[in-house]
């Protein structure tokens, strides 16, 4: 009598469910980590939105010119020094330089007619994009922020330069 042997070797049923459990895996990871990304464009605008919101409301509190300074990779706030005409970063910890998160883009439109308080001989001193007044008033401007070339998870911030600044998230209306 002959013993038959085991198969060595994994059947076609078997290698094409462990295949369909990786796939499975592989798009939760990626679903995941885009996910990941989002939240943190999200977090990142919601901190910059409050940020300028109390910025305005402390210059006119203060009655004094707060500056908002957009560098590639983050943001500053910087203060008017009457005394010299000169913007020198804000000593205030709540307006302490802040970075983006990595895979942020930012886009912006200024109206470069705008008062900065700058004076002609401004040189490499530092001159602010976005100037809160103390009367209130804002420098109009539009910032969008998106993950990568993702524009359907694009967040807006702008402000007309007399109301207030407004945040528009995905999916909703700017005439909001």
């Amino acid at each position: 009598m002959r013993s038959r042997s085991a198969p060595a070797g994994f059947t076609l049923i078997e290698l094409l469910v462990v295949l369909i459990l990786v796939g499975l895996l592989a798009s939760l990871a990626v679903f995941t980590l885009g996910g990941s990304q989002q939240r943190q464009l999200e977090r990142a605008v919601q901190d910059l939105y409050l940020l300028m919101g109390t910025a305005s409301e402390q210059a006119v509190l203060n009655n004094l010119e707060l500056g908002l300074k957009l560098d590639p990779d983050g943001y500053r706030f910087l203060v008017y020094q009457d005394d010299d005409g000169s913007w020198q970063p804000s000593s205030e910890r709540l307006f302490e330089p802040r970075t983006f998160p990595e895979g942020l883009v930012l886009v912006y439109d200024i109206d470069n007619e705008a008062p900065k308080l700058t004076s002609a001989s401004q040189g490499d001193r530092l001159v602010p994009d976005i100037v809160f007044f103390s009367s209130g008033e804002t420098t109009p401007f539009r910032l969008e922020f998106t993950v990568g070339q993702d524009t359907e998870g694009m967040h807006v911030l702008a402000s007309d330069g007399i109301t207030g600044v407004r945040w528009h998230k995905p999916g909703e209306s700017e005439e909001d």
